[in-house]
């Protein structure tokens, strides 16, 4: 759908709705000027273009990985030291 600068500005609650079905192209002047998508394939474009440099593997996927290889030291210890000597307190916590 294409639609100018104005007409979107006057009509932007029925242009969020079209937008969710396909892209609304805005002209402003005459010349195309901005595009309006879904979040959802907005989304889908970055994830995209992450795929293409690379960007994304196991780590984007999971940020409970990417965090553990990053500081797996640390995390190993930590989990050493509740396992040796439990959490401080923990018979005050209501879990």
């Amino acid at each position: 759908m294409d639609v100018t600068a104005t007409e979107a500005k006057n009509r932007l609650g029925q242009m969020l709705d079209h937008c969710q079905r396909e892209p609304v192209v805005i002209a402003k002047q005459g010349r195309r000027h901005s595009v309006l998508i879904s979040a959802a394939q907005y989304d889908a474009l970055l994830l995209g273009q992450a795929v293409q440099q690379g960007h994304v593997g196991r780590n984007r996927a999971d940020p409970g990985r990417a965090f553990y290889e990053k500081y797996k030291d640390w995390v190993d210890l930590q989990n050493n030291l509740v396992e040796r000597f439990g959490i401080p307190g923990e018979e005050f916590r209501a879990w």
